[in-house]
């Protein structure tokens, strides 16, 4: 039997989001919000079906934590995403001060907590960013994705 840190079982559940927007022909990411344990918001792209720019998993995300816990302050949250965070969403958790974001695959074209730029390099608010976790798990949706694609 497998043994799964919390934040391997928190991110396999980002990947069933992610798995959801595949279902959708919709770019397979997925994001789940948490604080003190609990679940307070789930999400996944549906930039393709919603025709819009912002309808990213972590901006979908954060919309429901803040609605669900009633402010825009997201302080003792931490954010699991499927693959790091582009610089819109990357603002957008330093914006709504995600006190913490793991996520699985990096961003070889638009990560912004560390591989293309690192947002936290900046004067801002800055998130503990932990990356790479279930990254092989992470990365093998999308590429399996883009293979069909093609």
């Amino acid at each position: 039997m497998i043994e799964y840190t919390q934040d391997e079982k928190y991110m396999l559940l980002a990947l069933d989001e992610a798995k959801k927007a595949e279902s959708e022909d919709e770019v397979p990411v997925g994001a789940i919000v948490v604080r003190n344990g609990e679940i307070v918001a789930t999400a996944y792209n549906t930039r393709e079906y919603g025709k819009n720019a912002l309808y990213h998993a972590e901006i979908k995300a954060i919309d429901e934590a803040c609605k669900k816990l009633g402010g825009w302050r997201l302080v003792g949250c931490t954010m699991y995403v499927t693959l790091e965070p582009c610089p819109m969403c990357a603002g957008a958790i330093v914006n709504a001060r995600i006190e913490r974001v793991v996520y699985g695959a990096p961003d070889h074209k638009a990560g912004a907590f560390g591989t293309m730029l690192n947002l936290t390099d900046y004067p801002l608010f800055k998130p503990e960013i932990v990356s790479g976790v279930l990254k092989d798990d992470c990365a093998k949706i999308l590429s399996d994705f883009f293979k069909k694609k093609r």
